[in-house]
């Protein structure tokens, strides 16, 4: 992947991501993206699929959780 691998957005609004950066990613056709607005710019990130997030909060417990209203 190079930091010059560029795409043009077509008349259709549809931009078309270089395969060098779909490979160096593992990114498939169908997979689906969030776009997060970052200061002038567009942040694009892969949405995780259900399974990827399975065991994710493994060990976690609620007893000592403080939330936003227990600040000060």
């Amino acid at each position: 992947m190079h930091s010059r691998d560029i795409a043009r957005l077509s008349a259709k609004f549809q931009i078309s991501i270089p395969k060098a950066v779909r490979t160096a990613h593992h990114w498939q056709a169908g997979q689906e993206f969030a776009f997060i607005p970052k200061g002038t710019g567009v942040l694009l990130v892969p949405v995780p699929r259900p399974e990827e997030l399975s065991g994710l909060a493994r060990g976690a417990r609620a007893e000592g959780y403080r939330d936003r209203a227990d600040r000060v």
